[in-house]
């Protein structure tokens, strides 16, 4: 017997999915889709959801949170909207020491919900738990319904396995995209990418959120080359994240430059971007108005300034007890 959350109201509306399946993400410009509007922002379609979202995404986690004053960091995100990106990015863990990222959101969420491609995640694997941790990221909110709902980073081949074990996250999740609570499901890593390729091929998932320029410390497990063409071709929406990270340890790339390779890739719908100011936030806007994909020299080039990075052993973000999107300092001195 499915369980319901009718006791707390939140289903005022069923909501229907879509089937278009694009497999190849392409790049145009115009109204979006349905209610969404890119202002002329370049949209790609996220695989079979056959929703059009812009090529940036904006990421409300560790660098967004690091903005103190909530006012500030919520013109940011305002001043976001206000210019196409509309697929915002949240997690039930995001935060900081005195506010929820899903908190912050949810006090101008409302006033244009239609409107925005709400995305957020669980952690939790217990199916009562991830219930309960999905309600309360409707609660904080303020929404009746998620757009897309990710499991929240995938660590191993064994996690993903266990994802669709009776009582279960994954479970929990099809009863509330079931009751229309939830639109599109999807999960995301950046630990293992043969986890991620197991969850790929386990399930059905929409979208899968996978990290760009890096592997497993040694090298091996190549993310973009093993896991990212498997869930395209099963026609999932595939989004980079941690595309800027690199700068942790290579000097000589530029943010612009690691987000045109994201976007010159293959098979990526959309890269997810933290944004913790309005000139960071310009500077990214103005570079996909006028965005140019990589040609194939420059992209053996920024692989080759990659390697480096590719092989660095203390990145705190790949150790499996890493928590992402929380307002922290770790042992590098680099926000979580």
């Amino acid at each position: 017997m499915k369980k319901t959350i009718n006791r707390r109201k939140f289903v005022k509306t069923t909501l229907a999915t879509t089937a278009a399946l694009s497999i190849m993400p392409a790049i145009g410009c115009g109204s979006g889709s349905g209610p969404y509007d890119p202002k002329g922002l370049p949209t790609r379609v996220l695989g079979k959801t056959g929703v059009k979202v812009p090529v940036l995404g904006f990421g409300c986690g560790s660098r967004w949170m690091s903005v103190e004053n909530d006012e500030e960091a919520l013109g940011i995100l305002e001043h976001a909207f206000n210019n196409g990106m509309y697929y915002w990015d949240t997690a039930a863990l995001y935060g900081n020491d005195r506010i929820s990222s899903e908190e912050r959101i949810g006090r101008i969420l409302s006033a244009r919900r239609d409107n925005v491609f709400m995305v957020t995640k669980v952690d939790e694997r217990e199916g009562e738990k991830a219930r309960a941790s999905i309600e309360r990221s409707l609660e904080r909110l303020g929404t009746d319904h998620i757009d897309l709902l990710h499991v929240h980073s995938i660590n191993s081949v064994e996690d993903a396995e266990n994802l669709g074990e009776k009582g279960q996250v994954l479970e929990v999740m099809h009863d509330f995209r079931d009751q229309g609570i939830v639109k599109y499901i999807g999960f995301t890593g950046h630990t293992t990418a043969e986890g991620m390729k197991r969850a790929a091929e386990l399930y059905d998932f929409d979208v899968m959120m996978i990290a760009l320029n890096h592997h497993v410390p040694g090298g091996e497990e190549r993310f973009q080359e093993h896991a990212v063409p498997f869930a395209a071709n099963k026609g999932m929406g595939v989004v980079a994240m941690k595309v800027i990270r690199p700068r942790e340890t290579v000097q000589n790339l530029s943010p612009e430059i690691l987000i045109r390779y994201a976007l010159s890739e293959d098979h990526f719908s959309l890269a997810n971007i933290g944004t913790d100011s309005i000139e960071v936030l310009e500077a990214n806007l103005a570079l996909i108005r006028d965005f140019k994909p990589l040609d194939p020299e420059e992209i053996k080039d920024v692989q080759a300034a990659l390697e480096p990075f590719f092989q660095h052993q203390n990145l705190a973000w790949m150790d499996p007890s890493y928590v992402d999107g929380r307002m922290e300092m770790d042992m590098t001195g680099h926000m979580a």
